[in-house]
């Protein structure tokens, strides 16, 4: 069964999430990416498989709007995870737990209707790992 948490960037309470920079996106996860070279589609989707060097790893599919990440591993490829709630500011939404997990920063752009299940972390490796993987906790700042 796979496990597959969404990323995606919200500004100012909108209900709609704005495109991501896909040219940062590609930065961040190139040097990690173990796949076939050439990882766009015709439609313009990125797709990677990255490797941390723990060995752990996940399937990354990124549209205009989207990272979606495909069965994470436990381990360091969360670090990578991490890198990328951190640096582009994105909010993971887990469906199969409908969990929020985000930044300081990132949940004062959170439209209203998410605000009250977002568990608010300072993204590291164990700190996102634990948020998506552990028990839930209470919501909020």
């Amino acid at each position: 069964m796979g496990w597959s948490p969404m990323m995606f960037t919200f500004v100012e309470g909108a209900e709609t999430p704005v495109p991501l920079d896909l040219a940062s996106v590609r930065a961040l996860l190139e040097p990690y990416d173990v796949g076939a070279p050439g990882g766009a589609a015709a439609d313009g989707t990125l797709a990677f498989l990255v490797r941390a060097s723990d060995g752990s790893e996940a399937e990354i599919f990124v549209d205009e709007r989207c990272i979606g990440v495909h069965r994470p591993q436990s381990g360091g490829v969360f670090a990578i995870l991490a890198e990328l709630v951190s640096r582009l500011g994105v909010t993971v939404i887990d469906p199969s737990r409908a969990g929020v997990v985000c930044s300081p920063e990132a949940y004062a752009h959170l439209p209203a209707g998410l605000r009250d299940d977002a568990l608010v972390i300072e993204p590291t490796r164990e700190t996102l790992e634990a948020a998506l993987t552990g028990p839930r906790r209470p919501a909020g700042p």
